[in-house]
């Protein structure tokens, strides 16, 4: 029989139980007030967050109105609390914090059924406790640490900071904060960011299943992203629906019929090498950096990658969307049939010395170097095999390949700069730098200068006309050996005996004659040719050669874009400009930007209208005649193809009375070239990026003011300038005393 406790015993042991309990409350006391104190790390005063601040990401606009990108460090765009859908807001405090309307920081109650949970039933399922006020805390001042102790150091510092913040602001300023502070995974913060992202659609559009699916994600970003896990996505967002019907937000039935509906995403990613227009949103990019930098030395601070800056740009999204679907389309063809041509011989296959030279540039073989290694190891580094992606223009594919692979794969891609302007303004409506920013960030619309071939003879043509020569003066076609030239002799493609044929300017141009055009140089002048470049807008070096007649002179898309303006912008160029207008978060007024404006016309009106009508004959009857018969455009164009020498370069230049365009073609690597000119030419290669596109623009109402313009009717007099046949014959006598070869040889004397 076992002894009785005695009362004295008992008495002791509840004591000890009272002094135990008492110490622990003393210890949890000075633990709590040495955070208080700061001595676990400096607690936010009142003061600290009474202006709460955050980074904001910059916004980049179309000119109609479309958000085409963001920069930024955090992708992050605040709303007020006035845009928050009212459901939006029930489903967050029905699934996160049942009592926010009634506790003050902190919710003991859920706080006591937590610790009753996790201690005695063990149940790890049973949740933090923390309130919305605690979170926003959280969002505010990240943790810092690990441990079971710096855990309770962090929680009891967000209790405080919560409790602050409950007496620095209204219920609706906390939820305010809190959506736009939260994280959503994938480096977006705030609700519009996330809204834009998983919906492509601003916050207060979203449905209430929509605003449940994003809520929902705020107990586990991954876990429930319902781009990778569709259906815990959809169960958590069900649940949410579920806790908005007990908390009396939905009825019942309302929230059954939202559980029966599938989740629908709108997925869209603000990255800056994916989405629309990446090229374009580069060059924005580094444009508002040089503007931030002037700002700063006026002493108004902006950083384009946290201050929240609205960008308002000139760019037309759906005709830019256009245009890149039509680049894929020719380019995607295009490609197969340069692999085809070359064959098993192709530089990117067969030229080791090329294959080596193009290794030696790549970032990866420097990196190596750098590091110590010598060529030899660099190099067999470089050839061990390892699982990649490689991209096709049928997408991505996963192979067993090395990085000297990898290399030679991309050196064989045909490249692109695709823009088209305003003539008037000159203000950017499409901007294709390049086939894929992802894997070729060189944009060859803003940084590469290429020879323009034959796109140059207008230029060549217009001096003439301004010095004087009457359209319908002819040119023989004959092809010249130039003495003090050292025997330089351009000729014609085609094996067309020209030998006795006499063009009028406007069919030479046309048809675009090579020995012509050399001769309306030479009658020209160079320098007044060069000196008509100057008046166009063409600021890049030229030759003062004779060649400069065929285009040897490399210049840029957008140069040569602002010149062709000038065709239908009243004789003046005009310079291509991308940005409008850019606000701070607020939409107050920064800067507006007005478009460059030439000081004076560039030449005649007479010329222009010459020109103008030498170009339409281009389209309808001359090298760019497929615009009519195999892409059946009607409408009024103009332009002129060029192609360059060996077939490296393919231009076309496309003038309506609406918008230039300009196209280029060719590859990263100059040393490759088209294998033949019919694949290889201006018509061929560059034409058909504006015609496929010109074809979607047609099909699309909208786009009428610029499809359906009609260039005005040539100024009196100009139909009589240009009354003369096309071509004239020699006569008997001469030919029968020209000399039977082909070339004749005399001295260049165009130079002066």
């Amino acid at each position: 029989m076992k002894k009785p406790v005695s009362r004295k015993y008992l008495r002791q042991l509840l004591r000890l139980g009272v002094l135990l309990a008492s110490a622990s409350f003393v210890l949890i006391a000075l633990f709590v007030m040495s955070i208080y104190a700061g001595a676990w790390g400096k607690l936010p005063s009142k003061g600290a967050l009474s202006g709460l601040e955050y980074q904001r990401a910059t916004e980049v606009y179309s000119a109609d109105s479309v958000l085409i990108g963001k920069y930024y460090i955090y992708d992050r765009q605040p709303l007020a609390y006035d845009h928050f859908p009212k459901h939006l807001v029930q489903a967050l405090v029905a699934i996160e914090d049942e009592r926010f309307y009634e506790h003050h920081g902190v919710d003991y109650q859920s706080l006591f059924r937590v610790a009753v949970k996790t201690l005695l039933l063990q149940d790890a399922s049973s949740g933090g406790g923390s309130t919305i006020s605690q979170q926003l805390a959280k969002n505010l001042f990240p943790r810092s640490g690990s441990g079971t102790l710096r855990l309770a150091v962090s929680k009891i510092k967000e209790m405080i900071t919560a409790g602050r913040l409950e007496d620095l602001y209204s219920k609706e300023q906390l939820l305010e904060h809190y959506l736009n502070t939260v994280s959503f995974g994938d480096n977006t913060f705030g609700i519009e960011s996330a809204a834009l992202k998983f919906f492509n659609k601003r916050t207060p559009a979203l449905t209430i299943e929509e605003s449940a699916t994003l809520v929902g994600m705020l107990k586990a970003t991954y876990g429930y992203n319902p781009r990778i896990f569709p259906e815990n996505s959809l169960m958590r967002r069900n649940l949410v629906v579920q806790a908005m019907a007990r908390n009396d937000y939905l009825s019942g039935a309302m929230a059954d019929s939202i559980a029966q509906r599938p989740l629908k995403l709108d997925y869209r990613v603000f990255e800056h090498h994916e989405g629309l227009a990446p090229y374009f949103r580069e060059e924005v990019r580094k444009q508002l950096l040089e503007w931030a930098r002037a700002e700063g030395e006026k002493g108004r601070n902006y950083n384009i990658y946290t201050s929240g800056l609205k960008v308002y740009t000139t760019l037309d999204s759906k005709m830019q969307y256009l245009a890149e679907k039509a680049m894929a389309e020719h380019m995607s063809g295009l490609q197969s049939q340069f692999e085809k041509s070359h064959g098993k011989k192709a530089p990117w296959l067969a030229n080791k010395r090329l294959i080596e030279k193009v290794v030696r540039q790549s970032p990866a073989y420097k990196a190596l170097v750098e590091d110590g290694l010598s060529h030899a190891e660099a190099w067999d580094s470089l050839s061990r095999p390892r699982t990649m992606l490689l991209a096709s223009w049928e997408g991505e594919k996963e192979v067993e390949a090395s990085a000297i692979d990898s290399i030679a794969h991309y050196m064989k891609f045909l490249n692109v700069g695709s823009l088209s302007i305003d003539p008037e303004t000159g203000a950017v409506k499409t901007w294709i730098g390049g086939i894929n920013y992802k894997y070729y960030k060189y944009d060859h619309i803003s940084q590469s200068k290429r020879q323009v071939g034959s796109t140059f003879k207008p230029i060549v043509y217009t001096a003439a006309l301004e010095k004087g020569i009457a359209p319908c003066s002819y040119f023989s076609a004959q092809e010249v050996a130039y003495e003090n030239l050292e025997g330089w002799s351009p000729g014609n493609s085609g094996d067309t005996d020209e030998r006795y044929l006499n063009y009028s300017m406007e069919e030479a141009l046309s048809k675009s004659v090579n020995t012509v055009a050399v001769k309306v140089l030479e009658e020209t002048g160079i320098p007044r040719v060069l000196q008509q470049a100057r008046a166009l807008g063409i600021s890049s070096p030229l030759p003062e050669l004779p060649s400069l007649a065929l285009g040897t002179g490399s210049i840029g898309v957008g140069e040569l874009a602002g010149a062709y303006a000038a065709y239908v912008n009243n004789a003046t160029p005009v310079k291509p400009f991308l940005i409008r207008a850019i606000t701070d978060r607020t939409d107050s007024l920064l800067q507006r930007f007005s478009p460059p404006v030439s000081p004076r016309p560039a030449f005649s009106d007479q010329s222009r209208a010459v020109m103008l009508e030498f170009m339409k004959a281009t389209i309808d009857q001359g090298t760019a005649a497929r615009i009519r018969s195999r892409y059946g455009l009607g409408n009024a164009i103009a332009g002129k193809t060029g192609t360059t020498q060996n077939n490296k370069d393919a231009w076309f230049v496309a003038i309506t009375p609406k918008l230039v365009h300009v196209s280029w073609v060719g590859m990263e690597q100059h040393e490759i070239g088209f294998p033949t000119t019919a694949l290889g030419q201006g018509a061929n290669a560059a034409l058909p990026l504006f015609a496929k596109y010109y074809q979607k623009l047609n099909a699309d109402p909208a786009f009428s003011h610029i499809t359906a313009a009609r260039f005005p009717p040539p100024p009196s007099g100009i139909p009589e300038l240009l009354d003369c046949a096309p071509v004239k014959r020699d006569g008997f006598l001469k030919r029968l005393f020209k000399s039977p070869r082909k070339k004749k040889s005399r001295k260049f004397r165009g130079g002066d």
